[in-house]
């Protein structure tokens, strides 16, 4: 095969179509819009969600639940992962994102009890649960809730 022999594969390159430039165009006259009607309009067509008058299906739907606009979306970070940590280090927000443990900040820290700890560290996070807090102390590390 030389350079002067590649084209494309027949059908791949297709013409764009040109509307409204005369009948022999095929797209002529009515410029493939049909006769009459909404959609032959200029600016014509339906909405989105528009089911041609028919009671659209997002009120067909009974609507259900609640979304509470106030809820605060904690980043959650067990005890076992925790382990990663040098012992007697200090475990805070930008500890916790250098790690890759946590993305972003959100609206706090949150430490979890799953899993368990073997180094004393100090904590500095928004949130501890229980379990996590009686776990960290017993390893002989502390927390400093912020």
């Amino acid at each position: 095969m030389k350079l002067h022999e590649l084209h494309p594969d027949p059908e791949s390159r297709s013409k764009r179509k040109r509307i409204g430039r005369g009948v022999g165009s095929g797209f002529g006259k009515t410029a493939g819009r049909g006769t009459k009607g909404h959609n032959s309009r200029s600016g014509g067509g339906v909405r989105p969600g528009f089911e041609g008058g028919q009671m659209p299906i997002h009120r067909r739907l009974p609507k259900r639940g609640f979304c509470n606009i106030f809820r605060k979306n904690f980043a959650i970070v067990n005890l076992r992962d925790l382990n990663a940590f040098e012992d007697g280090s200090l475990v805070d927000e930008k500890a916790l994102v250098q790690a890759g443990l946590v993305r972003g900040r959100r609206d706090g820290i949150k430490v979890l009890g799953q899993g368990e700890i073997e180094k004393a560290l100090t904590l500095r996070v928004d949130r501890i649960s229980r379990g996590a807090r009686e776990k960290i102390e017993a390893s002989g590390g502390s927390i400093e809730v912020i």
